[in-house]
């Protein structure tokens, strides 16, 4: 500091001048707010229109699975499927302690199976009677469903209530058919024609 600087600054010191204001810490308002509740969040995501599927994977007692909505594709190579399951649930602890699972995309008519699979009272025996069940990589598979993968898990992070799963696709097959959908809490369905696809 020169010393016609260090005079100045002494000058106001003395003078009794408040010191020079530090820079303001960097504020982030959006860490401050606390932030809208669950059920307006939950009216949000209500209206996200989604494919419904049903995740299964091989139990330590029997086949276990769930209706699950949060399905997306991840990545092409390699194939990376990610499914959002409930925190606490049976099948999630299948998919991380077999490392492997299935994701089965439903078609519109399959709005019963998808009730079953999403029923909380209803037991893992339960919700798999009367479906016609194979056997793929050691995963229980659907039959007649729209398409199914089995994917290997590849990782599991938990975000809040839910953990992410991502899976490495190991086995496919894409039948014909309309996608049952899920928006606004109910079931629904295209209304436009969709070409059949086989694979």
């Amino acid at each position: 500091m020169s010393a016609r600087l260090r005079l100045v600054a002494d000058r106001a010191a003395v003078a009794g001048a408040p010191p020079p204001a530090a820079d303001p810490p960097h504020e982030e308002p959006l860490h401050e707010e606390p932030g809208p509740g669950a059920a307006r969040c939950l009216g949000l995501y209500a209206k996200l229109a989604a494919g419904v599927t049903v995740v299964t994977a091989r139990g330590a007692d029997g086949p276990l699975g769930m209706t699950v909505s949060a399905v997306t594709s991840l990545s092409a190579r390699p194939p990376l499927l990610l499914a959002c399951l409930r925190d606490g649930s049976r099948t999630l602890a299948a998919v991380r302690g077999r490392r492997a699972f299935a994701v089965h995309l439903l078609r519109e008519e399959q709005r019963e199976l998808a009730g079953r699979f999403a029923s909380p009272v209803t037991t893992a025996a339960e919700r798999f009677a009367g479906t016609d069940t194979r056997q793929v990589l050691g995963v229980p598979v659907l039959a007649g469903t729209l398409a199914w993968s089995v994917c290997l898990t590849e990782d599991v992070r938990r975000y809040g209530d839910h953990h992410l799963v991502v899976g490495r696709v190991a086995a496919v097959h894409v039948g014909g058919g309309r996608p049952l959908l899920w928006h606004d809490r109910r079931f629904g369905a295209l209304t436009e024609p969709v070409p059949d696809a086989a694979g």
